[in-house]
């Protein structure tokens, strides 16, 4: 304390000349001794650890030492600005979403958002971008779909969709986050900045007491260089001028406490076994498996070793040649990683741009049926996995390569959405086709006019095989069903034609017994009774189904003739005669005397306007004939016909009449 007290005694300019006296060489050289190894950047952009000068032998006298990040301010060197609560670029593992959609996008940013902010920044920032470029692809679809469509290019209002609304939701939350955690690190540099102009007051309280030992007051001093270490980072514009001072006071508490050799040896060993720790800890970084986490972790090494005082001269050289072994085999796995990595790199560039030629020449022709486009997109979509499961290219060549391969995709599946829109188009139209065969099959399934009818269902099948395909699933339910009205009608008909035989012969017997029931009836005189009777024998002739082919000539001839007698001998009109026929044939149809009665009414309507269209052309051509004999012959010829046609109008109206009876009876 004597020499505290005379030193406090001299005034501050001899003070600091007495310092520079007792030990300028010395002072000189424990201040080159802090210039231990330093991050240097080499040729490709990393940095690495260069040799430095070793540490000069150990003085009488501790000097200043560089304690923070801020120190290299004060000693002229480029103060640490790394960020420790900010991780740098290769801190991060690699990460390729070039492959990814917008949905995957999405997840996967969603799930990055579980890990510290800080550690997924750039990995954030290449999802958004990639999210970005693929949002545009979809606005512009949007945009050319609203043009096709028919809208204005001026009213269009480009929207995001439901995927673009949650993502870029996702990314406001993230960069809230980020800015909160930034905002976090400035309060904390505050904070910091506080506690060390906190620190410095300490120093000057303890530069200013003068009631302790030389031990304790060097104790105390080593505390509070502790607790300045062990403070982070300022604000940036606060730093150079905090750390003058506190470099000012440290100069001053040297110029004040003349620390004794065997003090200082003291000090000199503490730091040479923190150093050896370094080396430990250097040397066991070389075993990492992660190139960048051991990367990392010798940055932080190399922090802590310039912060760390001088070490005995004649271990200096030796601990810092052992230190940088191990730093330089680090920064040799390093770089030969990235050399490893740009070939890599290129590697899968050239596999990724086979694929691309693969794809183009898959896609070179278009498929002509549903197959081929089936066969066509599994094909790409094995592309697709190939793809995936290749690693990633050069950054500046990584969008050109995925935009040619997924234009070539976007291009098939577009493609393929037309031709099958077209498909589904043509097959829906086929469908609505068979449709409407089903129904007139099903409706001639229910008619019992076996030739028409079958000649009708005849054709249906044909058209059946003219029209194209329905779909699988529909097709092979529409056919179904017009099988099912095809089968019924032939089953039907089979049935029919099997008991016809049976029936033939009975409905022969029952013709003859009507024709033996007619030569044995006797006719009276009142024709309206006999009129009765013939219609009887008529109506029941009609209601008696088919006889054998071998007979039917011979009982319709022997019918016919009967008739022709029976009407001859009661000298009835060949109209009644009609008449009377004409409304038996019409009762006949009662199973569907709607349908037949307004048939026949139309053609009977149109044969009387015929008719008479007939007629006014012949009495207009009578006026044009001249008084002759020749013209006298063509006159009375012209007259028969219009008779003729006359009384043809008669029956046909008489027909008529019979029609709209049989209507009212209907009704």
């Amino acid at each position: 304390m004597e020499d505290l007290n005379e030193m406090q005694q001299l005034p501050v300019e001899d003070a600091t000349r007495t310092t520079e006296t007792a030990g300028s060489e010395e002072l000189q050289n424990a201040t080159n001794s802090n210039d231990a190894p330093s991050s240097e950047t080499v040729s490709d952009g990393q940095p690495e650890l260069s040799a430095a000068e070793p540490e000069a032998a150990p003085v009488a006298e501790p000097q200043p030492e560089p304690v923070s990040a801020e120190a290299a301010v004060a000693t002229g060197e480029q103060p640490n600005a790394t960020d420790e609560t900010t991780p740098q670029a290769d801190e991060e593992p690699e990460a390729d979403y070039s492959a990814m959609g917008r949905e995957e996008l999405l997840a996967t940013f969603n799930e990055l958002m579980q890990q510290p902010i800080a550690q997924v920044r750039n990995r954030a920032s290449t999802i958004r971008n990639q999210f970005n470029m693929l949002n545009k692809e979809v606005e512009r679809q949007a945009f050319e779909t609203f043009l096709a469509e028919g809208g204005n290019k001026e009213d269009y209002n480009p929207t995001n969709d439901a995927v673009a609304e949650a993502f870029y939701a996702a990314y406001d939350q993230y960069r809230a986050r980020r800015q909160k955690m930034q905002e976090e690190m400035e309060a904390q540099k505050q904070r910091n900045l506080e506690a060390k102009q906190q620190i410095l007051d300490e120093l000057r309280t303890l530069i200013d007491r003068d009631d302790e030992t030389l031990k304790q007051t060097y104790d105390e001093f080593n505390a509070i260089q502790e607790k300045w270490k062990g403070i982070g980072e300022v604000p940036r514009e606060q730093m150079n001028d905090l750390w003058q001072n506190y470099h000012f006071l440290i100069e001053q508490f040297f110029n004040k406490v003349k620390i004794n050799k065997e003090l200082r040896m003291l000090d000199l060993k503490r730091n040479l076994e923190q150093k050896i720790q370094l080396c430990e800890r250097a040397e066991e970084l070389m075993v990492e498996t992660s190139v960048v986490k051991a990367f990392k972790a010798l940055q932080g090494l190399r922090a802590q070793w310039k912060e760390i005082g001088p070490v005995p001269a004649e271990q200096n050289e030796e601990t810092w040649q052992r230190f940088n072994k191990a730093a330089s085999q680090i920064d040799e796995r390093r770089r030969e990683y990235y050399d490893q990595r740009k070939d890599e790199l290129e590697q899968n560039l050239l596999a990724k741009q086979a694929l691309i030629d693969k794809a183009a020449e898959q896609t070179r022709e278009l498929p002509q049926t549903a197959k081929q486009w089936n066969d066509t997109t599994e094909a790409l979509d094995e592309l697709l996995k190939l793809w995936k499961s290749i690693g990633p290219v050069p950054r500046e060549q990584n969008e050109e390569v995925w935009g040619k391969f997924k234009g070539i995709i976007d291009k098939h599946y577009a493609d393929k959405k037309s031709y099958f829109a077209q498909l589904r188009d043509e097959q829906g139209e086929n469908y609505n086709k068979k449709v409407d065969l089903c129904l007139r099959a099903e409706a001639i399934a229910k008619r019992e006019d076996w030739k028409n009818a079958t000649e009708e269902l005849l054709k249906l099948q044909e058209e059946w095989k003219s029209i194209g395909s329905a779909g699988y699933k529909q097709g092979d339910k529409v056919w179904k069903r017009f099988r099912r009205a095809c089968d019924e009608f032939f089953s039907k008909k089979g049935e029919y034609y099997k008991n016809l035989r049976s029936s033939e012969s009975e409905n022969l017997a029952l013709k003859n017994a009507i024709l033996d029931e007619m030569k044995a009836y006797q006719f009276g005189d009142d024709k309206e009774e006999n009129l009765s009777a013939i219609k009887g024998f008529q109506r029941r002739w009609a209601e008696i189904g088919h006889v054998p082919k071998s007979a039917k000539e011979r009982v319709m001839g022997e019918y016919r003739s009967l008739l022709d007698g029976i009407f001859e001998k009661l000298k009835i009109s060949a109209r009644e005669a009609e008449e009377t026929s004409y409304r038996e044939r019409v009762r006949s149809h009662a199973g569907d005397a709607k349908r037949f009665v307004s048939s026949e009414k139309q053609e009977l309507s149109d044969k009387i306007e015929k008719l008479r269209a007939d007629l006014k052309l012949w009495e207009n051509n009578l006026g044009f004939f001249a008084s002759s004999r020749q013209a006298d012959l063509l006159k009375e010829e012209f007259e028969k016909k219009m008779n003729a046609a006359r009384q043809q109008i008669a029956l046909l109206q008489a027909k008529l009449r019979i029609l709209d009876e049989e209507e009212e009876k209907s009704e």
